[in-house]
This record gives structure tokens, C-alpha cells and sequence, in this order.
């Protein structure tokens, strides 16, 4: 299968140097000094006890992906937009859209651009990092992807592609409820990304203060009750999963706090705005959430 990878940091490097491993012809969009070192090293990646390197295209040209069958949108959600509009005259109609993204707000974005027919969602689990030497790390445990259709009638091709994932040595499952899935995701993500992001600190520093650790958990309960007036179906008490899964993370950088010590801009909106909008949109308060927000959005705009 020809596939090219959109955002080819440490989730886009690392599950495209596996498809390339397995044998499919994947081109890497990368840009500035990435793109030179991927040139002129290819891509390399560390996983657990294995190190392996892998050679394919590496461009900033979007007219090289007009043939690709499928794409991998790994970019952060602040680059969603402009990305997909330079993707837009080039992909050819039958190319599939992955998108890799937190949150939930993305899909809707894609879908309008190109179809939901054409959208695949993908909740991505998976704790890597690219080192200062350029290579792909992947820490913690095995990495797996949960991936479906917004379209029913292109679940069948969610199954075709979770089959050739897992032939690349990729841990995939299909589901045929995805949003709620991603939803899910994003209940963890807003309930650690912001305040650590905020603090600066791992999220072990959640469960060590009994403020930061009130505080996280009133984010939590807040964001659950947005998602189920969106008729999501998840538990009211879903926040005791989010904690145990926390717990296993408590040395974790999240990707905000890894973006904020990058110099990068944060998934604010993403992970944040778009529960908070949704929140008013449905007459269920966040006030918690909103603060927090707000705190962020203030700090990060005046850096």
C-alpha cells in the first residue's frame, strides 16, 4: 500500500517506520531541520530492546502524496486546518484520511474538507518521544490503536486497515463506536494535559497534592457530564477509571507539558475549548474547567 504520514514527529515517525518495515511504500511529510536529518538518516526507532532504522520519502512537497492510498494525519490539532488545505488538491479521491489527533473536534474538521465517507478516527495510545539525536523512543507499555469508521458504510475498510496494522506488527483493534472511544481518550487527557501543563509538572504531582489532585478530579467529573448531555455513552462514575489509569502514569510527561517545554503551541482548544464550548452549548457548567482554561490560554498568549 502506498502511505504517507502527516506530522512525522513521534506518533507519525514511529507507526510509519513500521508500515515501511513491513513493506509498504510510505513518504514522510517533515519540514526545516527534520526534514534534513530524515534526508540524510532516514528515520530511526528504539522500541524497548530493539533499534532499527528505516529509509523511504522525506518531503515538504504535497503534490509528492497524490498517489497514496491512505494518509496518516498525526499533525497537533493547531495545524489541522492549514495541513489539511494543502493536502486538499493533491489526495487523490479515493484516499482515506487517519486521523491520530486528540480529541474529538478534528474528525468534524476532516469530515468537512473531505468527505466522512474518507475519515478514518484513530484513539492512539502510545507514550513516545523524539530524542535530541532525532531517533524515536517508545516507553512504557506495547502501543495499540483503536481505529473506525464515522461512516458505516466504510466500516468494512476499518477492518482491512486495522488487518494490515497489525501485519506491520501494530497492535490494532476495530470498534465500531470510535467517538465514544476518542471521547474517552479525551476524558484523560483533559483531566491531566491542562493542569500539567499549567504546574509544569509530571502527572505523579496530581495524586502528591490534595489540591492539584481536587482539582483534576472536579476537570474530570465536569468534562463526563458534557460527554454524556452529547450523548455519549459513558459512565458517571468513569473518573474512577481515569485515576487507576493515571496512577500507571504517574512519571508521564503529557503531550501538552512536553509541548509547552518545546516552545510549541498547546491543544488548548482541542482538549480544553471544545469541551468547555460544548459545556455551554448543552447548559452544563464547567466552571472548574474553564478556569483552568482560561489560566492556560492567558499564560501561554503572553509567554
Amino acid at each position: 500500500m502506498k502511505i504517507g504520514v502527516a506530522g512525522s514527529g513521534a506518533v507519525g515517525g514511529y507507526f510509519g517506520a513500521l508500515l515501511k518495515r513491513a513493506g509498504h511504500e510510505v513518504t514522510f511529510l517533515a519540514r526545516g531541520k527534520s526534514l534534513e536529518r530524515m534526508k540524510a538518516e532516514g528515520i530511526t526507532v528504539e522500541n524497548g530492546g530493539e533499534t532499527f532504522k528505516v529509509a523511504g520519502t522525506f518531503t515538504d512537497r504535497y503534490e509528492l502524496f497524490s498517489d497514496i492510498d491512505l494518509l496518516l494525519f498525526c499533525v497537533k490539532s493547531t495545524n489541522t486546518v492549514e495541513v489539511a488545505a494543502n493536502f486538499q488538491p493533491y489526495l487523490k479521491k479515493s484516499c482515506t484520511i487517519m486521523t491520530f489527533q486528540n480529541g474529538v473536534d478534528n474528525e468534524e474538521i476532516l469530515s468537512e474538507m473531505f468527505g466522512s465517507g474518507r475519515i478514518i478516527s484513530v484513539a492512539t495510545y502510545i507514550q513516545a518521544i523524539v530524542t535530541e539525536t532525532g531517533s524515536v523512543k517508545q516507553i512504557g507499555v506495547t502501543p495499540r490503536l483503536i481505529i473506525g469508521a464515522l461512516d458505516n458504510h466504510s466500516a468494512k475498510h476499518a477492518d482491512e486497515i486495522s488487518a494490515i496494522f497489525n501485519e506491520a506488527n501494530i497492535e490494532t483493534f476495530p470498534s465500531n463506536n470510535i467517538i465514544a472511544v476518542k471521547w474517552k481518550k479525551l476524558l484523560w487527557n483533559v483531566t491531566f494535559n491542562p493542569i500539567t501543563a499549567l504546574m509544569e509538572a509530571k502527572v505523579g504531582a496530581v495524586y502528591d497534592d490534595d489540591g492539584l489532585y481536587q482539582t483534576a478530579m472536579n476537570i474530570c467529573k465536569e468534562s463526563i457530564q458534557v460527554a454524556r448531555a452529547s450523548g455519549i455513552e459513558v459512565e458517571e462514575d468513569f473518573y474512577e477509571t481515569i485515576f487507576a489509569q493515571g496512577q500507571l502514569a504517574r512519571a508521564h510527561q503529557t503531550s501538552m507539558l512536553q509541548d509547552k517545554h518545546k516552545g510549541k503551541p498547546l491543544e488548548i482548544e482541542s482538549i480544553c475549548g471544545y469541551i468547555a464550548k460544548k459545556g455551554r452549548e448543552l447548559k452544563v457548567e464547567t466552571p472548574i474547567l474553564e478556569t483552568i482554561y482560561h489560566l492556560l490560554y492567558y499564560q501561554t498568549s503572553n509567554s
